[in-house]
């Protein structure tokens, strides 16, 4: 049964698309009969016209949006933040034990890998778990690291008394330049003595 002309006239009399409208089929012949724009109300207000609801988000429920940083109202986690600093205080002086030679390579990796995994909360943890073994000396400096800080001495050394000689230089400079200075007023003095006498 063809009730295309039906639906654009109660499309028209109802206000709404030809898609929104529903015909009951048990009552098609009735909706075939009806002619005028009453009828087709009359039909609507018992049900034989049904309007299908609208798809897709409704109007009055408010669209999530997503929070900019100036909108947070919360605390910072600053968990990377502890972890970070950590872990750098910790390889550094991880570092420095291994060059001293306070730690083989096998136990630095070790070490490493246990300040990776946070397992160490402190430095003070960590010389606890340094503690515990035996093969390790705090006070031990390896030879090539001796003969390291040697040089180091010997260098800063060799500075320190090149700036000393030349402070001497300059000091013995402006002695000079005084005494002239003052040999020159002594003379200054005697001749004036002699002007007065001889007058």
């Amino acid at each position: 049964m063809n009730l295309s002309k039906k639906k654009e006239l109660a499309a028209k009399t109802l206000g709404v698309g030809k898609g929104r409208l529903q015909f009951k089929t048990e009552n098609l012949n009735e909706i075939k009969e009806a002619i005028t724009r009453q009828d087709i109300k009359q039909l609507h207000g018992e049900g034989i016209i049904s309007i299908k609801p609208i798809k897709g988000r409704k109007k009055n429920v408010k669209r999530k949006h997503r929070r900019g940083p100036g909108k947070i109202k919360m605390k910072v986690n600053k968990r990377k933040q502890e972890y970070v600093k950590i872990t750098r205080k910790l390889r550094a002086y991880a570092m420095s034990l291994r060059d001293r030679g306070v730690l083989d390579l096998e136990l630095y990796k070790k070490i490493r890998n246990k300040i990776r995994m946070r397992e160490f909360k402190s430095k003070a943890g960590m010389k606890d778990f340094l503690n515990k073994h035996d093969d390790v000396d705090f006070d031990f400096v390896s030879k090539e690291k001796k003969v390291e800080t040697k040089k180091v001495k010997k260098k800063i050394e060799a500075k320190q008394k090149a700036v000393k000689k030349d402070k001497a230089h300059v000091a013995a400079d402006h002695l000079n330049k005084d005494g002239k200075k003052k040999a020159i007023n002594v003379k200054k003095i005697e001749t004036k003595k002699t002007k007065e006498t001889k007058k």
